[in-house]
């Protein structure tokens, strides 16, 4: 029986500018050269596409305007998820899966499957759709972010920020503690994920956008990037 993998790709890796084709490609090659071994659950974020139309609305006196941010927030999600489902040459018309149980009924007849987050819900981003569907499927989770995994604090902004190869469920989650949520928000992993990776025991892989790395882990062989968990 294949093994289940939910791999949480960031919007920044799909779309940091323009569309990220090269980067695209390769991720479409480790991913099909490992179906054999596995069926993969891919959850796509929203990025800087995401981040700008939140932004747009950032300035204008409207009532719920967090609430309507995030749902542009889950609106792009979804479509990044459309794309890349047309990018691995699948047919998208029945739409992204949107519940649990959609996402069952594709994996029965797919090998790889794409979703956006699931639903609007308060305080939280693909990231957590990503943690709970490795919670529903108690299956390890994949983070495929722009940085090369954990550290202490941003490495985009702070040279001297440490990267953490390893860290405890306890641990990650109190490096969380402080960031204030807000939609379209840009970090390794949302609260919320962080919470549910700690409270279930997630197994969680973090890793940045050498997909060697990917290829990799998926095969058994030595990589770089940081692992939540025993």
């Amino acid at each position: 029986m294949k093994k289940i993998l939910v791999i949480s790709l960031g919007g920044s890796l799909i779309v940091p500018e323009k569309i990220n084709v090269k980067f695209l490609e390769e991720f479409k090659k480790v991913i099909l050269k490992n179906i054999g071994n596995y069926k993969f659950i891919v959850v796509c974020g929203g990025g800087k596409t995401a981040r700008t139309y939140i932004e747009g609305l950032e300035n204008q006196k409207i009532s719920s305007k967090e609430y309507l941010q995030s749902l542009l927030g889950v609106s792009t999600t979804r479509l990044n998820a459309r794309f890349m489902t047309y990018f691995f040459g699948k047919d998208a018309n029945k739409g992204s899966p949107h519940d649990m149980s959609d996402i069952e009924d594709y994996l029965r007849k797919n090998d790889v499957i794409f979703c956006g987050a699931l639903r609007y819900a308060k305080k939280q981003t693909s990231d957590s759709t990503s943690a709970k569907l490795a919670h529903y499927f108690k299956c390890d989770f994949i983070n495929l972010t722009d940085v090369s995994g954990l550290h202490d604090k941003n490495p985009k902004k702070f040279k001297n920020a440490k990267f953490i190869p390893e860290i405890s469920h306890k641990d990650f989650l109190k490096t969380f503690k402080n960031i204030e949520f807000k939609p379209g928000q840009h970090f390794v992993l949302d609260h919320t994920a962080a919470k549910i990776i700690k409270n279930y025991k997630i197994r969680t892989f973090i890793l940045g956008p050498d997909l060697r790395n990917l290829d990799n882990l998926l095969n058994g062989r030595h990589f770089v990037g940081s692992v939540v968990g025993p």
